[in-house]
């Protein structure tokens, strides 16, 4: 059971990415205090984590009434974050996993921020929503490897509250090259995940037999 809990818990900890977010977080509230933070981090989190957890209890339901089967999804799948990946490791912004310009800007002209943009898209944001469709489905009905898809998915969501609580401190620790090295990282071992997932996808889907 531990495959499944690190390959679940490296792959939402690319696709989230708390370091990230938190970046975004210290950027976005340079004015707020200890306690504006807080609240708003809570928020934030407690509404990404819904939106994730019904995608995973549903997701998989919604793809089976459109007819797509476990073989396209992994394909898919691992193409999406394969091309997240690719984002990571040269260091660009990925609409996966983060805002747009226009994102952006329109968040800074917004009081709250916690879910624009916070929730949403940087937590649960395309690359996170895909991965958790894709990791429970990978299951194949196991109830106990969804459980560790989920309690996976709790611990990065954790992580992320401990990121932004600590997003000013991070950002003068790391600095922006060592924000960047983890990224890079992050993004290599995704890599190596998401061309896995199309191996298993291609191979399932009988094309080649």
């Amino acid at each position: 059971m531990l495959e499944p809990f690190v390959v679940s818990l490296t792959t939402f900890f690319a696709t989230i990415g708390p370091i990230d977010v938190a970046a975004m977080f210290a950027a976005l509230t340079p004015a707020a205090n200890g306690e504006e933070r807080r609240k708003l981090a809570i928020r934030a989190v407690l509404i990404a984590g819904g939106i994730l957890i019904v995608f995973a209890l549903v997701g998989e339901l919604l793809l089976n009434s459109l007819g797509i089967s476990l073989a396209a999804l992994r394909t898919a799948g691992g193409i999406l974050l394969l091309l997240i990946a690719i984002d990571m490791v040269f260091a660009r912004s990925s609409g996966g996993t983060s805002t747009t310009p226009e994102e952006t800007a329109e968040a800074a002209a917004k009081q709250d921020i916690a879910v624009f943009p916070l929730a949403t898209p940087l937590i649960a944001g395309p690359g996170a929503m895909g991965a958790v469709i894709l990791l429970m489905a990978n299951a194949e009905g196991d109830i106990a490897v969804q459980a560790i898809v989920l309690v996976a998915l709790l611990v990065i969501l954790l992580f992320t509250f401990s990121c932004l609580m600590l997003a000013g401190h991070i950002n003068k620790l790391l600095g922006v090259t060592g924000m960047h090295v983890v990224t890079r990282v992050a993004g290599v071992l995704l890599a190596a995940l998401a061309v896995q997932f199309i191996f298993d996808g291609v191979g399932q889907s009988g094309i080649f037999v």
